[in-house]
């Protein structure tokens, strides 16, 4: 399997620089099991630090680099004048993200900055974890997680366990079109799904149906079976009754120059339910009002998604393995 994701070849030995926590799935499969399968050179840092990261990859020669979408914001952040990123394009061979969505925005400007195209996947810990990926014999598409891999299956499905046809895969005969913009919660089924929930027969019986995981993400599919995260389902702001998809929301305000990174969430509003609010990093250098970024915001974005509420921080709460932390900017369980 590592060979047909990464080509990892035991003659031809991976220098891996290793930032994501090895008590992670991603990071214990992806870098330390696979690694150690071909005989990788493992570059250990104990807490992920870009400048830090930036020097050991030119230093030590990092071929192999795998993060979540904070940790590849951060490097590009961290670039100056002292990093000689010629030697550390020359030698970067694969850069994977997973984890999280990978804002579009991003992975077209790492590829500017280093020269090396980022390829996304998708799983989870009850998938081992990976799922999806974007395979090296097929052209990558920005903002996709690829294809199931080797020995998967994956399908869209609504909240009855329905499918949900899109794409190549069927048609909406509703209104005539190929259906690849139909959305549906991706669910999977292989050799990497887990067996169920230790102990808990009623979580168990809630997510698997004969063989079938759902993951409580919503995706759609292309026409060429493409699979891109919408957002998780639970992340999801019902405004007025419009469904918001946050990540929709952030991928649109990444494109403001002076917006760094951004975490969109739905608060609590007595008119319409929930109100969507942005939790917005400047770009160093770069001034810009919140008065200022919802006015540019109403212009990019139908009238009920764009934010109403904008705050800056100087950071955003993240996990242990750089996934930002909504639930902890909504002060609730709920998002």
């Amino acid at each position: 399997t590592s060979h047909r994701l990464f080509e990892l070849l035991p003659t031809r030995p991976d220098v891996h620089l290793v930032t994501l926590p090895l008590f992670h799935s991603f990071g214990q499969t992806v870098q330390l099991n696979t690694g150690f399968g071909v005989g990788a050179t493992l570059v250990l840092m104990a807490r992920f630090d870009p400048t830090e990261a930036l020097r050991l990859m030119v230093a030590e020669k990092v071929t192999f680099f795998a993060g979540v979408p904070t940790m590849y914001w951060g490097l590009l952040g961290a670039l100056d004048d002292s990093v000689d990123v010629d030697a550390l394009s020359s030698n970067l061979r694969r850069a994977i993200s997973g984890g999280a969505s990978l804002p579009v925005e991003i992975l077209r400007e790492f590829k500017n900055r280093f020269h090396v195209q980022i390829l996304e996947g998708y799983g989870l810990s009850e998938t081992s974890p990976v799922a999806t990926f974007s395979h090296l014999d097929r052209e990558p598409k920005p903002g996709s997680i690829g294809t199931p891999i080797w020995g998967v299956e994956a399908k869209l499905i609504d909240n009855e366990w329905g499918a949900v046809e899109t794409g190549s895969h069927g048609t909406d005969e509703s209104d005539g079109s190929d259906g690849s913009d139909r959305i549906g919660e991706i669910a999977i089924r292989g050799h990497n799904v887990m067996k169920g929930y230790y102990n808990r027969p009623d979580d168990t019986a809630a997510v698997m149906r004969d063989g079938w995981f759902r993951t409580g993400d919503l995706a759609r599919r292309d026409e060429d079976g493409y699979y891109y995260i919408v957002d998780r389902a639970k992340d999801m702001i019902i405004r007025g009754g419009f469904n918001v998809y946050p990540r929709e929301v952030e991928e649109v305000l990444l494109t403001h120059p002076a917006v760094s990174l951004v975490a969109v969430v739905g608060i609590p509003d007595e008119q319409h339910g929930e109100e969507v609010k942005a939790y917005v990093i400047k770009a160093a250098g770069e001034e810009v009002s919140a008065d200022d970024l919802i006015s540019w915001s109403r212009d990019q974005m139908a009238s009920y998604k764009y934010p109403r509420i904008v705050e800056f921080r100087s950071e955003l709460p993240m996990t242990a393995t750089g996934k930002i932390l909504k639930r902890e900017l909504t002060g609730t369980d709920a998002h």
